[in-house]
């Protein structure tokens, strides 16, 4: 299959991260670069690609793919030759075909080869390619020409070749394989090979096929082996006697444990290092940490070798674990790269290794981690001198599963001391294979999701990280010097998302670029885009080690690429600062215009070279003059620049008294550094600050100076000039006052204070526009002048008028810093009314209502200050809500005089004025109380308690109510216009439109019944489901009548726009393509700097656009608004579906990837973020087919016209264009790129003797000819045509007819084979329909609901709950069981935990023992020492969590009778966790159980809850869990796997229709009282099987502890005819299937119905068989084969006569399961959610309540953080934990089956609380969507049980103390508080100096001794607490 190559110019990548593109630019622009990366070319196959390598000496890339082989030239990667590897005919059971006289017998078919390993030699020029076809067989071909082989291998006249000289790669796909050539001291060429086991017992070799391994039976997982191509004889041998050992093989029995899988192989020093993963089962006791790093000693450099001192493979290796992380740790090894780095420490260069882990297989969790070489290479040598010198050591073991190892254990030779060479690459008695024990330890350095692949350069020092990732990205990262992050990590997007494969390399030549592989292509990276930083500050802190600052030629560049990098400071890297960057300051930085200043001084700060050649100052405008250099030390270099002539200056604008002249410094007309200075005029100053010139002269910043007799700004002291003032205090001034107001055309004298005015200057007061009162000084005044006889009028209602003070006769004003402003007021204007008139008082104006006016009060006589009623003429609006709230607009006259006079009531509901905006006596508003009821009143006004009015129109109460919403759902991005109707819609004076109570919907139209919105963007990137809900006048609106639910769906996605070109004259159609424009309602397109038009939507898929007129031809953009809303592009949503504050882990990572998304979107904003590239062209051209403008035609007579197209590049298809002949449609019948034809099918008839031809594209009419009508003198011509022509067609139809039958019967057969395949499918779904009507019924009548609920005595259900680890070990512990005989049946005796024994001291330890114990729990129930020692013992790092969680089980167990002191400490220690929560996310506060408080509340609450779970909750969680059982025994259930016909978890569920049929059977247990029963088995049941079900029958009303086990019971059948048969799983009539014996059922037995049987106690349990789940499953099958889905396909011939349908038709039985199972679910839910009345649960509501006080205290006031505490503190932390383990509340059987049914609901209830909604598709699992569609409702629950609880009466601390003082009572004595004080002891020793210095170090506990009464502890048990223990 062919390849194309694809190749991007580096001019492309000039764009920066984040940037829009450039209108100059946007034709040019394809892909750009993500910061500081940028793909430069690109090859892409058509194959999956496999590995590829880089030869630096011939510039080219190999490139290994599925079936071909590339040799690609590695600048450009273009294709320079191929080869074709496959596929090709094999079996991986054959040996390889080159094996001489090996011929096979099972048959070959047509096998993809894949590339396993790629490796060249550039000595020999051979390049080795090992494929995975033919056994992994190896061929050396030229480097210089893949396509031919170099040597021939093996060679014709061989006389033996050996299988493992073929046999040397894995022959699996999957399968990994890594090797690398190196040359031996010899000068012999020799390979390493580290490969997989393939063989038998593995995944990768073929199943249920003969156990014969040809492939792997001799060949190891590593080897050294020969590669020299000068004797043939030894190529590919492990060339070494014995080979043996240069080997490294696992041996037969140890396969399983030791499955290696291969990451990398490479050099270092003269070591070679193999990167590996062990992929088994841990607990083996060479099992080491799943990433393990090898090392071998290569013989390259050994002086004291011979040639025949060849260094052994198993003599050298060593290898040790690798940990990256710790406490979080990332177990498996993806990429490794080994780097050499700059260590800050060292001071130097040094060794370090790079990898990629994982958290598992499957985990997308990853870190990057790096441990250092010497590190390494100490801990080897440290490992051999153990293993040498040390007896018994425990750093370091023989892998004894080694065929090579010479024992299991190291043997001591303390007399050898080993020499470094020995210690290094082992020795002697050292030549086995070693592992150290314990692994190295790295801390994370960047931890993401999705890492796949790393590379690591150092440049300038700096230590620079590739990541490739499996969402197809590259990382670029930072590091600082210690390893640790030094900014956010760039990123790239790679070609169609794919992942990166896990190794990556650097060109060999040039650094700069590196080398990476997807599963499709193979890109050359450019690891810098320099070219994107504009400025020496930008290039330097964008922290990119690759980038800086060419000086001399001002740009940001890579160092190699800076033409004066050589020179010193040529080039700036990010090492030296922002501060080298290169700056000017200029002398003097402002100069004055007049100045006669000749040149400036330059000083150059930062770094750069020294200037030769050119030097010039360059001032713009085209000013340049010459520079002077002055060459000095330093980094700092003086110029002068001369300035250019004064006349060449810009003149100052008339508004500013300053300009800024930029200078540049240029060096070779290349601009070096810029800078400006200022040119002032003083003059100019004065000039625009007329009211204030002195003081704005001294005060501008600029060298001025006041001339105090000229009353001028000046630039400079003049020595004739002594009056010249600098500071602007010195200025003559006014000093600032108040001016009461005064009425107009009163007359008023003006007293002014002045500054530094002389007396008897003489002065004018100037009140604006002319009006001048001479000012006199007052003699009695020191600086005060009068201005006397003022009058000053006015027609308005207020006017002020500025005072100023002038110099007399002269255009000087004196200083005025703050203006006096002097208010004049008309008594007459503005005040219509009484109230109005007396109002004016406030803002002081004395008017006063006389007469029926407003007057002065000194011109009114008889004054009035009683105002008449007032009068209401307008009320707005006149409806509102029930709930109040309406801003209501009175309007009127006499409406009070001030606001806080009036009162506004409607009937009897009072109106508060808002003061605000009331205006006196004409207008108010008032904000209306809340009414009981609708109603319907007037609006009354009371004024000063005396007067009121009355309006005529009613404002009537009213209730909106929301009817409906259309429609209901729109795209993500926002603009849908939905309308909602309903009643009542226009009450109120305020209303909003809510989406999800945190978004407004704009409203466009308001009526009553209906209101237009434009709904916003979704504000959540996940949001699904919002309720939209309108809200009058600020009222809530969440009730269910006035809102409505709004889906957000994904937003619309415009793949292409096509065609891509118009014509100038627009009106092309334009098909744009996408996928939901079904949610699209309005759309258009814009072609920039062209125009705007509508779109019309066609189809979900398809929008028809016509584009607009354009004045000329031009290349642009189109962008598309969707409702309204610029389409940006596809903005992806990582599904996050995580519950709030954790009840799962990730929620740091979730910051992160959000970071990780935001920047992914700011990729996303370039050429296909919604910008599509248009060009406009010039019209096409149109000509007939001789270019005639005349054609004559007859009437009557047919007339095609020929019509030829111009040339063009639109690609016009035939719909785009049409033609008419005067008003006569012609219609296209033929048409291809350069012509068409137009037939003309009607008779021409008209008046005029000539009709224009016109061409129609868009909006383009184009006439081309006119068509002359004539006479008919070719009629008899075209009749004869046209019978030629219909025989013709006559002929053609007889073809046609007999093809299309032909066609008709294949097309009824493959119908005929659809309906088969149809009928099947709908009978399996009718089936799964009737049992889901029917199994209610079943199950409801066969629940047998009178027998007892087995429930735990509360101790019992305390230990398990508190030690659940310790409660599982100790059951599974009782082997077997010890039974009792009694009436009943035998029964089983159940075992005493040792928390609920009697605990004594020994004799002779007991004084002081009992006594230090008892001071200890006195010191316990101290508060100080208690939360003192907690806190101590959580700030050891190596206080595991498991013990955490121990101290807090034990605590609880030691303080249980003092439950109020222990609720007490809980509560403070829960203050502490919150205050450590709430300074940093206190939404993740009780997300998990990590300290000791998190497990004191689980156990705090699980007693609290004990009665309310046993008295309320206990009877249907117990009904659930039977119904759960009879409904999985109802159906086969595979005893083996496991797997069931009825489940609720899909990885349970039973795929394949086994017919299965009930039976009863008659069952009497000997030694037991009871008569025979009536048990109900399935014919498919396994005897142990059956067994269960018997036992049950018999004990189901007794615990299950005391119930026997099957496998201690026979069964015995009695036959009809006489004698009797032990019934057992497998015996000698089991029978064989598919290799497979299979286990004896009842259908194997023909057990009729009714048959008689007899179960009794075996005298001795029979080890030989087991439980059935534990069988081989490759031995033993039941119902169905393990993998029986992945190999039904090859059985299918085999097992004709099982009928197979697709597997995912039977999960409609998990909905069969689910609806038999939902009432019992929904019963359990309603009990748990549900507050009961009579005795509600005391201990929720007082947590929550504590909950709230603490978030109130810390002003925590989000709902959603209140929501998740108590979630995670109840519901999460309680109830999920009892869903999932029900064995902690009853005495009941937990199988396998039904813990992953109770998952399944468990998943159910934890979405159930969880407030965010859940983000489901098709690909989502169906443990989340089986409950989806209830999920909402028991949300709902939830939400209504939290505000139940916040509802409840407070509870008093005295209530709750009672209510545990009787918890305590209850169960007194119920546990061994002494052994819970000896164990809790023992951590106070182990931590006894950390809890006495914390003790010294608390204040009080130092006042109060604590430290001395522990030690007193500590003395009194010291010497004896361990063999008291051990008596306990």
């Amino acid at each position: 299959m062919p390849s194309s190559q694809k190749s991007v110019p580096p001019s492309i990548f000039l764009l920066f991260l984040g940037a829009l593109v450039l209108p100059s630019s946007r034709w040019t622009i394809h892909p750009r670069p993500a910061g500081a990366l940028q793909i430069q070319h690109t090859f892409t196959s058509t194959n999956e690609t496999n590995n590829f390598v880089v030869d630096g000496d011939s510039q080219r890339v190999y490139l290994a793919t599925v079936n071909a082989l590339y040799q690609l030239n590695s600048t450009t990667l273009t294709k320079e030759v191929e080869r074709r590897t496959g596929p090709v005919d094999d079996n991986p059971l054959c040996h390889a075909p080159q094996l001489p006289q090996a011929p096979c017998e099972h048959p070959k078919t047509s096998t993809d080869n894949h590339n396993k390993l790629l490796v060249f030699d550039r000595d020999q020029g051979v390049l080795v390619t090992c494929g995975s076809v033919y056994q992994g067989f190896c061929e050396l071909l030229r480097m210089d020409n893949v396509s031919q082989v170099a040597v021939e291998f093996p060679p014709r006249a061989a006389k033996t070749v050996f299988p493992s000289m073929l046999n040397i790669a894995a022959n699996h796909p999957n399968a990994s394989t890594v090797g690398l050539v190196f040359k031996s001291h010899g000068g012999n060429t020799r390979l390493l090979v580290g490969a997989t086991y393939t063989g038998s017992g593995t995944p990768y070799f073929p199943q249920n096929h003969s156990k014969e391994d040809l492939r792997f039976e001799n060949t190891p997982e590593i080897a050294i082996r020969s590669l020299n191509t000068k004797y043939l004889d030894r190529l590919f041998t492990y060339d070494i006697n014995p080979s043996e050992d240069n080997v490294f093989k696992i041996k037969q029995e140890d396969k399983q444990k030791n499955k290696l899988n291969f990451v990398h192989a490479f050099t270092q020093k003269s070591y070679s290092y193999i990167a590996l993963n062990n992929d088994a089962n841990t607990g083996h006791k060479e099992s080491q940490p799943n990433s393990i790093l090898a090392r071998i000693c290569l013989d390259t450099e050994s002086p004291r070798r011979t040639t025949a001192e060849i260094r052994k493979l198993t003599e050298s290796y060593i290898q040790t674990g690798l940990q990256c992380g710790n406490g979080n740790i990332y177990k498996r090894l993806l990429s490794v790269y080994p780097a050499e780095i700059y260590s800050e420490q060292k001071q130097q260069q040094e060794s370090v290794l790079f990898g990629v882990f994982s958290k598992s297989d499957k985990s997308p969790q990853t870190a990057l981690c790096a441990f250092r070489f010497d590190d390494i290479e100490e801990a080897i040598r440290q490992g051999r001198r153990s293993c040498s010198n040390v007896p018994n050591t425990a750093d370091v073991q023989v892998l004894d599963s080694v065929i090579q190892g010479s024992g299991s254990v190291c043997i001591s030779k303390t007399n050898i001391v080993l020499q470094p060479e020995q210690l290094n690459c082992g020795a002697a008695h050292l030549q086995h294979p070693l592992a150290l024990k314990r692994p190295l330890r790295a801390t994370p350095i960047y931890e993401s999701q999705g890492l796949s692949a790393v590379a690591v350069d150092n440049v300038h020092d700096h230590t620079i990280v590739f990541l490739g990732t499996s969402n197809g990205r590259l990382r670029k990262l930072s590091l600082w010097g210690n390893l640790t992050l030094a900014r956010r990590p760039w990123s790239l997007k790679l070609p169609a998302r794919e992942p990166v494969h896990h190794i990556m390399t650097f060109d060999p030549d040039d650094r700069n670029y590196l080398y990476l592989m997807t599963s499709h292509h193979l890109l050359r990276v450019r690891v810098a885009s320099c070219a994107q930083y504009s400025s020496c500050t930008d290039c330097l802190s964008a922290g990119d080690a690759h980038c800086g600052w060419c000086t001399l030629e001002s740009r940001c560049s890579i160092q190699a690429e800076c033409g004066q990098s050589s020179m010193p400071r040529g080039w700036i890297g990010i090492g030296e600062g922002t501060l080298q960057c290169p700056s000017i300051t200029i002398t003097p930085p402002e100069i004055s215009r007049s100045a006669d200043i000749k040149d400036v001084g330059i000083l150059i700060n930062g770094s750069i070279p020294d200037l030769r050649g050119l030097v010039e100052c360059d001032y713009g405008r085209g000013l340049t003059t010459r520079a002077t250099v002055h060459l000095g030390s330093g980094a700092a270099l003086i110029q002068t620049c001369p300035l250019p002539p004064r006349d060449s200056y810009p003149s100052i604008p008339a508004n500013r008294d300053h300009i800024t002249v930029p200078v540049t410094i240029k060096v070779n007309g290349t601009a070096l550094v810029s800078g400006s200075f200022i040119i002032y005029d003083c003059e100019k100053t004065g000039e625009i600050n007329p009211k204030t010139p002195c003081s704005s002269c001294l005060s501008n910043g600029w060298r001025c100076f006041w001339d105090l007799q000229r009353g001028e700004c000046v630039p400079a002291k003049d020595s004739a000039q002594a009056a010249l003032l600098e500071n602007s205090t010195s200025c003559p001034s006014v000093k600032a006052q108040e001016v009461a107001p005064l009425a107009s055309g009163a007359t008023q004298d003006f007293t002014l204070e002045l500054l530094n005015v002389e007396t008897g200057t003489e002065l004018v007061c100037e009140f604006g526009k002319g009006r001048y009162h001479e000012a006199s000084w007052l003699p009695e005044g020191q600086g005060f002048v009068t201005c006397s006889g003022v009058t000053l009028s006015t027609t308005q209602q207020s006017q002020r008028f500025q005072l100023n003070l002038k110099r007399k006769n002269q255009a000087r004003y004196i200083d005025s810093p703050q203006p006096i402003s002097v208010e004049v007021y008309n008594c007459g204007s503005g005040s219509s009314d009484c109230s109005q008139c007396w109002g004016r008082e406030d803002q002081g104006h004395l008017c006063a209502w006389c007469d029926n006016t407003c007057r002065p009060r000194d011109q009114c006589q008889h004054t009035h200050t009683t105002c008449p009623a007032p009068e209401i003429s307008k009320v707005h609006p006149l409806s509102g809500p029930l709930e109040g709230g309406t801003l209501l607009t009175v309007q009127g006259r006499n409406l009070g005089r001030r606001a806080q006079d009036v009162r506004v009531s409607i009937g009897s509901v009072p109106c508060a004025v808002v003061e605000e905006h009331y205006s006196v006596s004409q207008r108010l508003v008032c904000v209306t109380g809340p009414s009981e009821e609708p109603m319907k009143d007037v609006v009354s006004i009371l004024v000063e308690e005396n007067s009121s009015g009355y309006s005529v129109e009613s404002f009537t109460y009213l209730e909106p109510r929301v009817l409906s919403m259309q429609p209901t759902k729109g795209p993500h991005s926002g603009g849908t216009h939905v309308t909602i109707t309903g009643e009542h819609l226009d009450a109120g004076s305020n209303v909003r439109v809510r989406v999800n109570g945190t978004q407004d919907c704009r409203i466009l139209r308001r009526s009553a019944d209906t209101i237009e919105c434009t709904m916003p963007a979704a504000a959540q990137a996940h949001a699904d489901s919002v309720s939209v809900c309108v809200e009058f006048d600020g009222n809530s609106c969440q009730s269910h009548s006035l809102s409505s639910n709004f889906s957000y769906e994904t937003d619309p996605v415009i793949s292409s726009i096509k065609p891509t070109r118009s014509y100038r004259s627009g009106g092309r159609p334009i098909m744009v393509t996408g996928q939901d424009f079904d949610l699209v309602q309005s759309v258009s397109m814009e072609v920039v700097e062209v125009g705007r038009v509508e779109c019309s939507v066609q189809s979900p898929t398809l929008i028809l656009c016509h584009s607009p007129r354009s004045d000329q031809s031009r290349k642009t953009e189109a962008r598309f608004y969707l409702n309204g809303v610029l389409y940006v592009g596809e903005w992806r949503a990582s599904p996050q579906s995580e519950l709030e504050g954790g009840a799962e882990e990730g929620g740091e990572e979730e910051e992160e990837e959000e970071g990780e998304r935001q920047g992914d979107d700011e990729e996303d904003l370039g050429p296909h973020s919604g910008v599509f590239p248009m060009e406009y062209v010039e019209d096409p051209q149109f000509y007939t087919a001789s270019k005639e403008k005349v054609i004559k035609h007859h009437p009557g007579e047919p007339l095609t016209l020929i019509i030829t197209k111009g040339p063009t590049d639109l690609e016009l298809t035939q719909d785009e264009y049409s033609v008419t002949i005067g008003s006569y449609p012609c219609d296209i019948s033929f048409h291809n790129d350069q012509l068409f034809h137009c037939t003309l099918n009607v008779s021409l008839s008209s008046s005029e003797t000539e009709l224009p031809v016109t061409v129609c594209v868009g909006n383009l009419k184009s006439v081309i000819a006119r068509v002359q009508l004539g006479s008919k003198e070719l009629a008899i011509v075209i009749s004869i045509v046209c019978s030629v022509l219909l025989l013709f067609c006559t002929v053609a139809l007889v073809v046609y007819c007999t093809k299309s039958r032909r066609a008709e019967r294949y097309w009824q057969k493959t119908l005929l084979q659809m309906e088969e395949m149809e009928s099947q499918i709908r009978e399996e779904i009718r089936k799964g329909f009737a049992e889901l009507q029917t199994d209610m019924t079943d199950l409801t009548k066969e629940l047998n609901r009178s027998q007892g609920i087995p429930f735990l005595e509360y101790k019992q259900f305390v230990t398990r709950t508190f030690f659940p680890k310790m409660c599982s070990d100790y059951e599974n512990s009782l082997v077997q069981p010890v039974y009792e005989n009694d009436p009943q049946g035998p029964r089983a005796v159940p075992e005493t935990h040792p928390l609920l024994q009697d605990w004594q001291a020994s004799n002779t330890c007991r004084p002081n023992m009992e006594e230090g114990i008892t001071l200890f729990s006195t010191l316990l129930n101290n508060k100080h020492f208690l939360v003192t020692f907690v806190h101590a013992l959580e700030q050891q790092k190596d206080f595991a969590v498991r013990d955490r969680c121990n101290l807090a089980s034990l605590l609880t167990i030691a303080l249980h009778g003092k439950l109020e002191y222990y609720t007490s400490i809980m509560k403070e220690l829960l203050v502490d966790l919150i205050d450590a929560s709430a300074s940093k996310n206190p939404k993740l506060m009780l997300r998990r159980t990590e300290s000791v408080v998190e497990k004191m509340l689980t156990n705090w609450m699980s007693i609290c809850m004990y009665s309310y779970l046993k008295e309320r909750v206990g009877e249907p969680f117990f009904l659930l869990l039977c119904a759960i059982k009879q409904q999985i025994n109802k159906g086969s259930i595979d005893a083996i796997t496991g797997k069931a016909r009825y489940t609720l978890n899909e990885e349970w569920l039973l795929r394949e229709n086994i017919e299965a049929k009930p039976q009863n059977i008659n069952v009497s247990f000997q030694g037991c009282g009871m008569d025979s029963l009536s048990v109900r088995v399935m014919n498919t049941d396994t005897i142990c099987q059956v067994k269960e079900k018997i036992l049950e029958a018999f004990y189901k009303n007794l615990p299950f502890s005391q119930w026997p086990h099957a496998e201690d019971v026979d069964l015995e059948w009695f036959l009809s005819g006489g004698g009797s048969r032990i019934l057992q799983d497998l015996d000698n009539t089991s029978v064989m299937e598919d290799g497979r014996k299979k286990l004896n059922t009842v259908l194997h037995y023909q057990i009729p119905e009714g048959a008689a049987m007899a179960m009794s106690m075996k005298d001795k349990r029979e080890n030989t068989l087991g439980r059935v789940k534990d069988l081989d499953t490759e031995k033993y099958v039941h119902l169905v084969l393990p993998h029986d889905e992945l190999i039904e396909t090859k059985k299918s011939h085999r097992h004709s006569h099982r009928k197979k349908v697709l597997p995912e038709i039977y999960l409609t039985r998990l909905l069969s399961t689910k609806g038999t199972l939902q009432k019992f679910l929904d019963d359990l839910f309603q009990a748990i959610l549900t507050m009961p009345q009579e005795r509600p649960p005391l201990a929720v509501k007082y947590f929550f309540d504590f909950l709230e006080e603490q978030a109130d205290k810390r002003g925590i006031s989000d709902p959603d953080t209140l929501h998740i505490w108590k979630t995670n503190s109840l519901p999460l932390r309680f109830w999920v934990n009892i869903l999932k383990n029900p064995q902690f509340v009853f005495d009941i059987d937990k199988t396998d089956h039904m813990d992953a049914c109770l998952s399944v609901i468990a998943q159910a209830f934890i979405d159930a609380c969880s407030i965010s909604d859940l983000q489901l598709g098709k690909d989502s699992p169906t443990n989340k969507l089986l409950y989806a569609k209830e999920i909402p409702e028991y949300k709902k629950r939830v939400q209504g049980y939290y505000r139940q609880i916040q509802e409840m009466a407070p509870l008093s601390e005295q209530e709750m103390n009672a209510h545990l003082a009787e918890e305590s009572r209850k169960y007194r004595n119920e546990f061994n508080t002494n052994l819970a004080l000896t164990e809790i002891y023992k951590y106070a020793k182990r931590y006894r100096n950390q809890v006495v210095n914390a003790l010294d170090s608390n204040p009080t506990a130092r006042r109060t001794q604590l430290h001395h009464k522990f030690e007193q502890v500590i003395a009194l048990v010291e010497d004896n607490i361990y063999e008291c223990s051990s008596e306990a």
